[in-house]
């Protein structure tokens, strides 16, 4: 299993396409335990609709966490078979073990709170 978490500063990012990179980490998915194998910071390509989903397909993700991510995106990441997780903040070093705890905290989309037809409404959901 590969898990793809948007990533600004060590922190999820609060929108999907506009992060400094993906942490990719590759889980072991043993019955018992889950564990991470490996991790790695790839670079995010320029933020154009309906790239992210394919890129992440090719690096092999089957989840994708993030702070916001529009429902059209959404759509395309699950098109993808990627899951997406998203309203999650904090740590990216603690989401992942939330995540593998089964303890993710989600919640609705970071881009839909507080924008109320703004730029900023528009730009949240791109795909």
């Amino acid at each position: 299993m590969k898990i793809a978490i948007a990533t600004d500063n060590d922190q999820v990012a609060a929108h999907f396409g506009r992060c400094a990179c993906y942490t990719l980490f590759e889980v072991e998915d043993a019955a018992a335990e889950k564990k991470v194998l490996s991790r790695t910071c790839i670079d995010t390509p320029a933020h154009e609709p309906g790239v992210l989903p394919g890129f992440l397909h090719e690096k092999g993700a089957n989840v994708v966490i993030a702070g916001g991510m529009g429902p059209r995106a959404q759509q395309l990441f699950l098109g993808f078979n990627i899951r997406p997780y998203i309203g999650v903040t904090g740590k990216v070093d603690d989401v992942i073990r939330d995540f593998l705890a089964g303890n993710l905290q989600m919640g609705e989309s970071l881009c839909n709170q507080g924008h109320e037809g703004g730029s900023n409404h528009h730009d949240c959901h791109h795909d």
